[in-house]
């Protein structure tokens, strides 16, 4: 029998969670997805040492103040490894937008023209590119606007029905919700050390948000994301896509067990879906104690690995 690897990717679109080029190499997945943390990561690789040094010698070419040569070097790098990354696989990349912006709509935009400005200078064209952004309300109203432009999005940091309902009624391309940051909020919260992976509150949430999607005919993808174990991804066997780590990729490509297709798109509703206003997507929000958290805890999370890897740029100077 074929590896459980093999037999996802006959049902999901697998996507690597990583921006190591040889493990992309490796894994050969359909698209692949990058963010602060993976490319602060990515620092670590004598690979892409002689890349920090080009990027802060283009952006120091570009002027202005130090914070701004700092960023522009950021984006520089962020948008050369998507580059590198789209040499070795067929789909597409998604490169996010700096967390610090996620409460400013217009800042987000701006800055997702940038990178898209950047991509095709470096011959990469908009189609292979999704921008990530965290699904706040303004990120999510910033992408609206983007998707209009035609440069399509990937809504990250998706923890809640709420937000999942909002970015499918502004017609985002798709949307990440994070399994793996929900199940540990569920066991710090209530102590339990392990959930299988039918009652596990990511996956019930993924399953949640994709039947909803399905029965109501949006086109908005979901890709489910931030796995903690395999038993999840299992569990999701049949999502629109999975983005998977290394490690566990090398876990599902050495079990040749059988995996069953866990969903399967519903019949369509005939109720029509309530789209959500700004009040009613707080409120809604707010009162899902883990999303507030973890949407905020992400968001910082992002912010700071993002201020480490400008730290890292620096020391390039």
């Amino acid at each position: 029998m074929t590896s459980k690897l093999e037999q996802l990717k006959a049902m999901t679109t697998v996507v690597a969670d990583t921006g190591d080029i040889d493990a992309i190499k490796k894994w050969a997945p359909e698209d692949a997805t990058t963010n602060p943390s993976l490319l602060l990561k990515a620092t670590e690789s004598e690979i892409y040492r002689p890349l920090f040094s080009t990027a802060m010698g283009w952006a120091a070419k570009r002027g202005g103040s130090e914070k701004d040569i700092v960023a522009n070097a950021a984006d520089y790098v962020a948008v050369e490894i998507g580059r590198r990354i789209l040499e070795i696989i067929p789909g597409r990349v998604s490169t996010e937008v700096d967390a610090r912006l996620s409460f400013d709509t217009r800042a987000t935009v701006e800055k997702a023209h940038k990178l898209i400005r950047l991509y095709e200078k470096s011959g990469v064209n908009k189609e292979r590119v999704l921008i990530k952004i965290a699904s706040t309300w303004e990120g999510i109203r910033a992408a609206q606007e983007l998707e209009r432009d035609g440069i399509q999005c990937n809504l990250t940091l998706l923890f809640s029905f709420a937000q999942a309902v909002a970015c499918a009624e502004a017609g985002v391309y798709l949307i990440s919700p994070f399994v793996g940051r929900i199940l540990d909020w569920h066991k710090a919260k209530t102590g339990k050390a392990h959930y299988a992976g039918h009652e596990d509150p990511g996956v019930l949430s993924v399953t949640e948000i994709y039947n909803h999607y399905k029965s109501h005919g949006y086109k908005t993808i979901v890709m489910g994301a931030s796995f903690r174990n395999t038993e999840e991804i299992e569990a999701l066997a049949g999502c629109d896509r999975l983005t998977i780590s290394p490690d566990l990729l090398e876990q599902l490509n050495q079990d040749h067990g059988q995996l069953t297709r866990k969903l399967i798109p519903a019949e369509k509703s005939e109720l029509s879906p309530l789209p959500l206003d700004q009040s009613e997507f707080r409120w809604g929000l707010n009162q899902d104690a883990m999303a507030t958290e973890k949407l905020a805890d992400g968001i910082r999370r992002f912010a700071e690995d993002q201020v480490s890897l400008e730290k890292r740029l620096r020391e390039f100077a």
